[in-house]
Formats: structure tokens, sequence, C-alpha cells
């Protein structure tokens, strides 16, 4: 099979040519207008699949069909916004041909469009999908699970790409050309419009068991499913989908420029595109981490009920994302399952099953939530399926919905420098000891808050968790008096890890760097419930250190 990309030495058409490349008996043919760029770039691709370079303009499509006569032809190029008088030139081209086409397209208007080609498509026997990227095959597959068990009729979704992902130059004009601008929508069941990032929302994106991401701002995206994802949800009312970039300061800039552009629309940012890729490779900090997120909101046995879809992708497994569903489609194809012809959206060519074998050996995860009903523990409600993976003892102890007292043996090591004692004995942590007797107990109230009161040798210390919210949303919320921390609750295997991420004191946010780090860990280990806590502060050292094993007793 043999596959011309055009931009293929791009951000996006790269990045499918390096998924491919493991496919032996596949030619890819990477295009653009540079031919030593592409060259470059054929040069450091590694695996089965043949890759060469070749000189194609949007202009000349013709012409190369004629002379590589390609079986697909994928256009990772764009910004599809600004194709002009006829941005569905390369399409016609491949129909006229009887080439295969696929493309990346991120706006609304080019992906709705292209169903006009329909029957010329269906006549000539091939496929014409415009879309094949996150927005919208993913998010429309996410919705059609959703509607196995609720009737839809609110949808919100969202992408937060990783901070170290720089946009590519077409990506950025592109969204700087709609900025401030109107963006069709559908709003209370009736055709409307948003501003392109001006409109905002708030999310946290938290996969169940998983490190979640801070609260983000997303602001307002044109993307295809704003135009093409109502088709498929005849009840939809409302749709809206945005995207949280970081840095944040950054992107609260990039909100700024787009509600001025909307007041004074003859401003253009376009032109500043160069700029602000060279500010955000420059400036770019944080985790190397993305996410992703779907909400929707109906009816389920005539009541309202909501379902969320949150995934979380590490390091630089992220930014491929938007290229594998053209690896997806390609593979269908070598697999003998490949789209029926006509021209359309490619909103129904991947299932999530498909995604999954997509994913598979990479740091990539989803999760859904909104199946826990709200009167359940604090540690279920924040797990949701996850819990279920829990050793059953772990489970056990965070599951039960009654007051539950649990004893025990602990070994503590104390705080490693005198200033670290102090501080320990501030919040009441037990001394050190080799063995001393421990007992821990668990109050739960009605609002959904857990008291533990943990007892070393007669020493005892209290402390309340519940469900964070703000900046600790998606958190556990841990307080000691005027001190708060959020934590993070990851399942890791059968046993349960707790991280902290945030903390303040009466309120005041503390800095990140001194927070206190540490580990925690709750583990089932020859039938008995284990826990290990360390915890420790920049520059002072470890404050306590306590671990030992325990057993449900009988409650008071």
């Amino acid at each position: 099979m043999k596959i011309l990309i055009i931009g293929g030495y791009g951000t996006f058409g790269g990045r499918l040519a390096e998924l491919l490349m493991d496919t032996g008996g596949l030619e890819i043919l990477i295009a653009g207008r540079n031919l030593d760029r592409a060259q470059a770039f054929c040069d450091g691709l590694i695996g089965a699949a043949r890759a060469r370079p070749v000189q194609v303009s949007r202009d000349g499509i013709g012409a190369a069909l004629a002379t590589h006569r390609p079986d697909l032809v994928v256009d990772a190029s764009g910004p599809f916004q600004t194709y002009g008088a006829d941005p569905y030139g390369v399409v016609r081209a491949c129909i006229g041909a009887g080439v295969n086409y696929l493309d990346l397209a991120d706006g609304s208007d080019f992906v709705f469009g292209i169903s006009d080609l329909d029957e010329a498509a269906r006549k000539a026997g091939v496929f014409a999908l415009a879309g094949a990227s996150s927005f919208p095959v993913l998010t429309a597959a996410v919705l059609r699970r959703m509607s196995q068990d609720i009737d839809i009729r609110t949808v919100t979704g969202g992408i937060a790409p990783s901070p170290h992902a720089i946009m590519g130059p077409n990506v950025m004009r592109a969204v700087l050309s709609y900025a401030g601008r109107p963006v069709k929508l559908v709003r209370d069941g009736q055709p409307g419009a948003g501003r392109g990032l001006a409109d905002t929302c708030r999310f946290t994106v938290s996969p169940p068991g998983q490190m979640p991401l801070p609260p983000l701002i997303f602001g307002l995206v044109d993307v295809p499913d704003l135009q093409v994802l109502p088709r498929s949800l005849p009840g939809l009312q409302s749709l809206w989908m945005g995207a949280g970039p970081s840095p944040v300061w950054i992107h609260r800039c990039l909100i700024g420029l787009a509600r001025l552009r909307a007041r004074i629309p003859a401003l253009n940012y376009v032109p500043l595109a160069g700029l602000f890729r060279t500010v955000l490779r420059v400036l770019k900090y944080g985790e190397h981490r993305g996410g992703m997120f779907v909400r929707a909101e109906g009816l389920r046995n005539g009541l309202g009920a909501a379902r969320e879809w949150h995934l979380l992708a590490e390091g630089d497994d992220g930014p491929y994302i938007p290229s594998m569903t053209a690896e997806g489609v390609v593979r269908r194809i070598l697999a003998g399952d490949p789209p029926a012809p006509g021209a359309r959206p490619a909103t129904d060519c991947l299932e999530l099953d498909d995604y999954d074998r997509l994913f598979a050996g990479r740091r990539i995860s989803y999760g859904w939530r909104g199946r826990v009903d709200g009167d359940a523990p604090l540690y279920a409600r924040m797990l949701e399926g996850a819990l279920a993976n829990l050793s059953p003892m772990v489970r056990a102890l965070h599951d039960d919905r009654e007051t539950a007292r649990w004893t025990g043996q602990a070994t503590v090591s104390g705080g490693s420098t005198l200033f670290a004692r102090l501080i320990a004995r501030l919040f009441g942590f037990p001394s050190a000891a080799d063995t001393i007797p421990v007992t821990v107990e668990l109050g739960r109230s009605q609002n959904g808050v857990e008291v533990w009161t943990r007892t070393f040798g007669g020493k005892r210390f209290h402390s309340s968790q519940r469900a964070g919210t703000g900046r600790m949303e998606r958190l556990i919320e841990e307080r000691f008096g005027p001190f708060r921390f959020g934590l993070a609750v990851l399942v890791c295997g059968d046993r349960l890890e707790l991280i902290c991420r945030k903390m303040s004191v009466l309120g005041v946010p503390v800095p990140g760097a001194l927070i206190p780090g540490g580990h925690a860990f709750e583990a089932e280990e020859d039938g008995n419930f284990r826990f290990d806590v360390r915890i420790a502060l920049p520059l002072v050292g470890r404050i306590v250190h306590y671990q030992g094993r325990l057993e449900r007793a009988e409650t008071p």
C-alpha cells in the first residue's frame, strides 16, 4: 500500500508517518514544498515501512497523483480554515483520480462541508473522510459509548495539551484566525454562536485512580464537533468544546486578546503566529502531561444523569493522539476493513475499542466518572471504577459506609532534624518507637467528611478528609487545624497511594517548592492491611515515617 502524506514532515503528518513505520510492505511518500526538508525527515525515520520524499504543492496535486499513483492521500497540512475559494481542490483531485482521501482537518466548516462531494466519491468508488483526528472522531466514539447509558442533552468537552507539546505553525494560525470571532455551535436547542477562546469554562481532567491535571480554564475552539456531532445526537440541546493549553498565564493572555478582538473586530492576530510559537517554545514549563475530557448530561430512566470521560497522556505520548485516528483508519484498511465509499466527516470511522489498541503500550489512560451515587464513601466517590482494582482489604477499609475501627502494630521514625521534630509535634505526629500499638478509627458523616483518629501508644492525633474544591478539585482535602493538604489518590496495581499536590495555611496557598514530599501507600500483605507513610519537607528533611499492619476490629 502506498500513502502520500501532504505536510508529511510537519507536526501531525510527521507523527503519523512515525506511527506507521512499523508496518512492513507500506510505502509512505513524505510530501511537501521543500524537498530537502522532506529528505531530512525521511533520513530520521526507522522501521519496516519505506519512506520516500516527494516535492508536492497543493496546486500541483493532480500531477503528483498521476506520477506517484498512491492508494491513499492524507492531508495533514492546513490550516483548513484558510484554504480560500477552493477549499476542496485536493479532495476533488483525489476523487477524479480514483484515490482515497483522508485529512486531519480541525476546521468545522471544512469538515461539515465535505459531504457535498459524497455523490461524486460514491460514483468513483473511493472514500473521502475529513476530520480524522481527536476532534471529532475520538469525542464521537466516547459519546456513542455514553449514549448506551443516558439520553444525551448537553455535551461539554476539551483538550489540555502538555506545555511541552508546542503547537505547529498551521495550528497556531488557525487558532488566531478565529480568536474573538463568532464560532458556530448549538445552544439551547438552536443554532448559535460563541466567541473563539473568549468563552471559557473550568474543568479538572482526572481519570479515576490517576494523577489529575490541575484545574484548567478551557477556551472555546472552532473544532468539527460543533457542527457534525448534532447529526448523530438528535436530542442534543447544547454543545461546547474548548482547549486549555499551558502555561496558564499565556492562555490567559490569549483569552484577553480574544475578548479584545470581540470588541474590535478589525484586529488580526494571524501575523503574530510566529511570535506566539516562539514565546510558547521558550517559556514552556511544568509537567509534561496532557489530557482530554468529555462531559455529557441528559436523562436516564427519566431522571437527570451525567457522565464524564477523562483521558491522561504522559510525556511525548500525548502529542501523538491527534494523529492516531488516521493511523487507526490505515490499519483498518490494511486489515481488509476500509471505510465505505463516499465523502463525509470521519466521525464514525473508529470506536473506543480501536483506540484501546492504538493506545496499547503507551502512557495513555482513560476512565469514566458519574457512575457512583453521591452518598457513597469518600474514597469510593473519588476512585469510582478504579476502587475495584484495589486489594479486598484496602477496598474494605475505604468502601465502608459506617464508622470503622482498625488495630495493629506500627514502627515510627521521628524527624531527622530538630526543626523537623518540632513540626511533627505541632501536627501531633507520633514519637519514634520500634514497636507501638496503633488504632485507626474512621468516622463518616452524612456530608461526606471522614474524620480519621489515629492513636499510637496512647497518643492521639486527628484529621478530617473531604472531596476538595477549587484549587484542590479532584483531590482529597485533608485538614489539620489551619493546614489543608490536597492529596492525589492513585491506584497502582492493587494498592492505593497518596501524594500531596497542594497545600494552604489559613487559606493562603503554599508554593509548590514548599509542599511536603514523601510517599504514602496502603496494601494487603499476608492477609493484613499494611500502611506506610513518609512525610518530608524540602530543606528540612524527614518529618515522620510510620508504617505497620492493621486488621479490622469490632466497631465501638
